[in-house]
């Protein structure tokens, strides 16, 4: 009777700092998560008989494609438009290339990048965080989906992971 009343408070102990690291923003996406899940958004996306139903699936806030701190974006490049973004719907259909970051600069070109590159780009912009205005650095990954015009994107907000560092986790094993 004594240890279950010890494991229920532990228990409730656990939860409460894991909902509590969540709530203060503790839970980030690692660079190799990112990897992992915008490899995992291309192939799905490239394998998709039709591109409207299967960009549908990342536009929605709460499903796969969000997670953590992060979230998986389309860019169709053969349009230059805005695809996909759960986080921000007013930007699906938007000419990606005239968007600036909040230095000014335009950044999305980067993006189409990866339609050149088999294993993908990283980038970095200044990008505001949810309910701030202030942009921060955000480094992405974005990849091809397959032979389509599609690029898929996830990135988080990191003020010191350096490009080249994060390229090793992309480049194919010689």
């Amino acid at each position: 009777m004594y240890a279950s009343k010890i494991v229920a408070v532990l228990g409730l102990a656990l939860l409460v700092s894991g909902l509590s690291r969540a709530a203060a923003g503790e839970e980030k996406a690692t660079p190799q998560e990112i990897v992992s899940k915008v490899q995992e958004a291309a192939s799905t996306l490239a394998k998709s008989a039709e591109a409207k139903p299967a960009l549908e699936q990342f536009n929605q806030k709460q499903g796969p494609w969000v997670w953590k701190d992060t979230y998986v974006f389309v860019v169709d490049c053969g349009q230059a438009t805005i695809a996909a973004h759960p986080m921000n719907p007013e930007l699906i259909g938007k000419d990606a290339m005239s968007l600036l970051d909040t230095k000014g600069h335009p950044f999305f070109w980067q993006v189409c990048d990866a339609l050149k590159k088999p294993s993908g780009v990283w980038l970095q912009y200044w990008w505001p965080k949810p309910g701030q205005k202030e942009g921060s650095r955000k480094i992405s990954y974005a990849l091809r989906a397959g032979n389509t015009p599609y690029v898929v994107g996830a990135g988080v907000y990191d003020d010191k992971a350096a490009i080249a560092d994060l390229e090793k986790l992309t480049r194919p094993a010689k």
